[in-house]
C-alpha cells in the first residue's frame, strides 16, 4: 500500500502499512508500530457482511445451447480396402450358455471351407494380430497357419471356450468328457457340435464343410471334437495336443511333477480373461523355486491354492482315475473313428511331447483303410509348425521345414477334405522329418518297417565301466556300478543359469531348452555320462528309446532323469559353434516311487538295485559318422520338475524340510544287473 493517510481516529493517524516481522501486517500509530492485521480482518469481515446482506437474490443462469458431443451414438466403420469382413457373434449351446466366436471371411468368399479353432486363449487376440485391413496380418501369429488360411481362401473361425474371456458359462481346465468327472450334459465335444452346426446353417458364404486345428490346449480341442463329431466336420489337425497329463504332458511326466507350469496356471485360472499376471521375483527361476521349498509352499505364497485346478492337481500326485479317465488316447481307443485325423508331432517339443504319438498309437489299428490316421514328425519346439523351421537354437536343418510341412503336407490335406473337387492329396499317412541326415522320409507306418514287414530291432546300448557306452553287453570281472552323491539342496539345472521363466516374450528362450548343449551337466559330479567311440557308421533310430536302468540309492525315494545324447565331433567344418556340442535327441524322468506301478506311491529299498524301465519321447535321429552317442544319468532336473526329497513321503507336494536328505546314487553295469536303452534302430530307407 502506499504512504498516504488511510484513515483519522481519536486524534490518531494511521498510514505506512509493511510487513511485519513474523508475515503479520505493522501501522505507525502515535509514533509507535502496532500489529494491526486481526483490526484490518475484522472490519472486512463487518463490511463484507453488512454487502452480503444487501446484495440481491441472484438470478437463474441464461438459458443456452449444450456443446454437441462428437462421439456418434452408433459408428460403423466403412471397412475400405479391406479384403475380409468380421462378424462376431454369440453362438448358443444345448445348455443355453453362448460362446463368443469371431468369423472372418475373405472377400467375394463363394462356397468355402471353414477353418474352426476352439482357444482359452482370447477368440479377439488370435484374430487381431495387427490394426490391418488384410486378414494375412490380422492372422499372422500363435495358432494360425496364415499363409494355408488365406491362399486357400478359408472362412476363419476362432471360438472362446466357455467360461474364457467373451464366452459364457464357467471353465475347467480341460474340462473332461461327460461321465464321473463331468456330471453335466455338455463337454468340449458338445460345444463343437453346436458349433459346428451353427455355423453350417448360419454363414451362407460356406460350402458345407468344416476343419477343425490347433496347438497344445487348442489341439486337445480337435481330439475331443472326435467323440461323436457332427457330419460336417471332415477334417481334424491336433497339433502338438494336450493328450496325457500325467505320463508325460504338461503336468507330469512319470510321475514327477512339473511346476515351472505354475505360472501358466495362474495366469489361465486366476481370471475368466487373464488379467491377473504371474510375477517374477528373481532373475533366476532356480533361485525362487528353491527359496519356496516346494511347489505347495510355492502356490500357497502367490494364491494359487485358491485355484480349483491347482488344488486337483495337490490332490491328485498319482495316476488314479482322475487322470486315466481324462486321457484323450484311453478315451479316442474306445471310440469308432468317423474323421480323418492328421496328428502333428514336434520332436522337441518342451510342452506336449507325449501327445501326439500316444493318440497315433490309439487310432491307427482302427484305419483299416490307412486312409484316415496320418501323423507329421517335425524338428520343431512346441508350435513351431506354424513359424520358421530352418533352425532350432543353434541347430540348423538345411531348409525352412515348417513352411515345407504347411505347403506340401498340411495345405493339400485340408483342400482334399474341405474344399468342393479338390484333388486328392499326395500325403503319406507317416511324414517324418529325420535329423543328423535333414530329410524328409515317407512311411506307411511309425514306427517305419524295417526290411518289409518287421518293426525296428531293439538295439542295447549298454551302459559300461569306465562310463563307456557299447553294444557289448559287460563282461565278466567289470566294475560293478558308477557313483554320485544327489543333494536335494544343490539340483542340477534343467539348462545353464541364470534360468528363464516359462514364456514365448522377445528374448526368451523357453522354447529352446531340449536342444540347450549338454556339456554343463556332463561336467557335474552328480551327473554320469557314459559315450560311445567315435562312430564309424551311422546308427538309424526311429521310435521310442527305452531307458533299462538298474540303480540304487542310500534313501527310500529318488528321482531318475535318463538322456540319449548326439555328442558332435570336437570341431565342425563351418559351424565352429557346433564343435563337440552334446545335442539331447530324447530325454525324459521317472519318479521311483511309482517303479511297481503308478497308481500307488511306494518307497524304495534302499541301497537294493532295482529296475527302472521307461521310454523316452519319440526321436527320428541318425547319429552320423564322427559322433558318438551319449547317455547321461541323474536324479533332478530343477526347477522344470519339482524336487524328489530322496526320503520317502505320501505326497511329495507336502514333504517337510527335513525330509530333503542327500543320498548315495549308483548306477549299475555289472554282468547280471546291466544298465541298457534298447534303441529302435532301423535300416536305411
Amino acid at each position: 500500500m502506499s504512504s498516504r493517510t488511510l484513515s483519522r481516529r481519536g486524534g490518531h493517524r494511521f498510514r505506512a502499512w509493511r510487513p511485519g516481522a513474523s508475515g503479520g501486517v505493522t501501522g505507525r500509530c502515535g509514533g509507535r508500530w502496532v500489529r494491526a492485521l486481526p483490526v484490518l480482518v475484522a472490519l472486512f469481515g463487518v463490511a463484507l457482511a453488512v454487502k452480503a446482506v444487501a446484495q440481491p437474490e441472484p438470478k437463474p443462469p441464461a438459458t443456452y445451447q449444450a456443446l454437441p458431443g462428437e462421439i456418434p451414438d452408433k459408428f460403423t466403420p466403412t471397412n475400405a480396402g479391406f479384403d475380409h469382413t468380421r462378424r462376431e457373434v454369440m453362438i448358443p449351446m444345448r445348455d443355453g450358455v453362448k460362446l463368443h466366436t469371431v468369423i472372418l471371411i475373405p472377400n467375394g468368399a463363394k462356397r468355402a471351407p471353414i477353418l474352426l479353432t476352439r482357444t482359452p486363449y482370447d477368440a479377439d487376440k488370435l484374430t487381431g494380430h495387427a490394426d490391418s485391413a488384410h486378414l494375412g496380418p490380422v492372422l499372422n501369429g500363435y495358432d494360425n497357419a496364415t499363409d494355408v488360411i488365406v491362399e486357400g481362401g478359408y472362412i476363419r473361425v476362432v471360438q472362446d471356450v466357455r467360461g474364457k474371456h467373451g464366452s459364457e458359462g464357467d471353465y475347467v481346465v480341460n474340462r473332461p468328457l461327460r461321465g464321473p468327472l463331468n456330471p453335466t450334459p455338455v463337454d468340449h465335444a458338445t460345444d463343437t457340435y453346436d458349433t459346428v452346426d451353427w455355423l453350417v446353417k448360419n454363414v451362407p458364404e460356406g460350402n458345407g464343410r468344416v476343419g477343425i486345428l490347433g496347438i497344445s490346449y487348442d489341439g486337445f480341442l480337435p481330439l475331443m471334437a472326435l467323440v461323436d463329431p457332427h457330419p460336417a466336420l471332415k477334417v481334424s489337425v491336433p497339433m502338438n495336443p494336450m493328450v496325457d497329463g500325467w505320463v508325460g504332458d504338461d503336468w507330469f511326466h512319470h510321475g514327477a511333477f512339473r511346476q515351472i507350469n505354475a505360472g501358466w496356471i495362474y495366469n489361465q485360472v486366476a481370471t475368466r480373461k487373464g488379467e491377473a499376471k504371474w510375477w517374477t521375483t528373481h532373475h533366476d527361476e532356480y533361485d525362487m523355486y528353491m527359496q519356496a521349498g516346494t511347489a505347495s509352499e510355492l502356490g500357497r505364497r502367490r494364491g494359487l491354492d485358491r485355484l480349483g485346478f491347482w488344488k486337483k492337481l495337490l490332490d491328485h500326485p498319482t495316476y488314479d482315475a482322475f487322470w486315466r479317465d481324462q486321457a484323450v488316447d484311453k478315451l479316442l481307443a474306445k471310440r469308432p473313428l468317423e474323421v480323418p485325423v492328421m496328428l502333428v508331432h514336434s520332436l522337441w517339443d518342451q510342452e506336449d511331447i507325449y501327445g501326439a504319438p500316444a493318440v497315433y498309437k490309439a487310432l491307427e489299428p482302427k484305419d483299416a483303410g490307412n486312409d484316415k490316421v496320418f501323423l507329421v514328425i517335425g524338428p520343431w519346439h512346441h508350435g513351431q509348425m506354424i513359424g520358421n523351421g530352418s533352425s532350432l537354437g543353434a541347430v540348423k536343418f538345411g531348409s525352412d521345414t515348417a513352411r515345407h510341412f504347411r505347403r506340401k503336407v498340411l495345405r493339400p490335406f485340408l483342400d482334399q477334405h474341405l474344399k468342393d473337387g479338390a484333388p486328392k492329396a499326395d500325403v503319406a499317412p507317416v511324414t517324418a522329418f529325420e535329423t543328423g541326415t535333414n530329410e524328409w522320409r515317407r512311411y506307411s507306418a511309425w514306427p517305419p518297417n524295417a526290411g518289409g514287414d518287421k518293426p525296428p530291432k531293439a538295439s542295447p546300448l549298454y551302459l559300461r565301466a569306465g562310463l563307456k557306452l557299447s553294444r557289448e553287453a559287460p563282461a565278466a570281472g567289470e566294475a560293478g556300478f558308477e557313483e554320485y552323491v544327489s543333494d536335494p539342496a544343490k539340483p542340477v539345472p534343467f539348462r545353464a543359469r541364470p534360468i528363464q521363466p516359462m514364456g514365448y516374450g522377445e528374448g526368451n528362450t523357453w522354447s529352446q531348452w531340449l536342444v540347450d548343449d549338454q556339456r554343463e551337466a556332463s561336467g557335474r559330479p552328480d551327473v554320469v555320462a557314459f559315450a560311445s567311440d567315435v562312430l564309424t557308421a551311422p546308427v538309424r533310430i526311429s521310435g521310442e528309446p527305452v531307458a533299462n536302468l538298474v540303480a540304487s540309492t542310500s534313501g527310500t525315494d529318488s528321482d531318475w532323469v535318463v538322456k540319449l545324447i548326439d555328442v558332435y565331433p570336437d570341431e565342425v567344418a563351418g559351424d565352429a559353434a557346433m564343435g563337440g556340442y552334446q545335442l539331447m535327441v530324447a530325454a525324459d524322468i521317472f519318479r521311483g516311487r511309482y517303479r511297481e506301478g503308478f497308481e500307488t506311491p511306494k518307497p524304495v529299498a534302499p541301497d537294493q538295485p532295482l529296475l527302472y524301465r521307461f521310454a523316452l519321447p519319440t526321436a527320428n535321429h541318425v547319429f552320423l559318422p564322427g559322433h558318438r552317442i551319449m547317455v547321461q544319468v541323474q536324479s533332478s532336473w530343477f526347477p522344470l520338475y519339482d524336487r524328489n526329497p530322496q526320503t520317502f513321503a505320501p505326497s511329495i507336494f507336502w514333504a517337510k524340510p527335513g525330509d530333503f536328505r542327500k543320498a548315495t546314487q549308483r548306477v549299475h553295469h555289472a554282468p547280471d544287473r546291466g544298465s541298457f536303452v534298447d534303441l529302435p534302430v532301423v535300416t536305411p530307407p
